[in-house]
């Protein structure tokens, strides 16, 4: 078994399980770009002077705004299977 799949097990119900911070924000900011990220979710860390690395810091100490991340995130992967799919 390789350490993949023996992740998803040990936490199948939770789809960020194994999934790093930095790929979730690089994602989002090669789908929706600094600007539309920051009118989705309104924090200055999007809206001035954006970059990865002042986001990450943030991101780590500030639970809401991560929250907020992870979730639309989640919706852009759902909404990459539904257009597979």
């Amino acid at each position: 078994m390789n350490d993949k799949s023996y992740s998803k097990m040990e936490q199948p119900n939770n789809p960020m399980h194994g999934v790093k911070l930095i790929t979730v924000l690089e994602q989002l900011v090669d789908h929706f770009g600094w600007k539309e990220l920051a009118v989705r979710i309104n924090i200055n860390c999007f809206r001035k002077d954006p970059s990865i690395n002042s986001s990450l810091k943030f991101l780590r100490k500030t639970q809401w705004a991560r929250d907020k991340v992870e979730r639309l995130y989640l919706e852009l992967e759902e909404s990459k299977k539904a257009n597979n799919d």
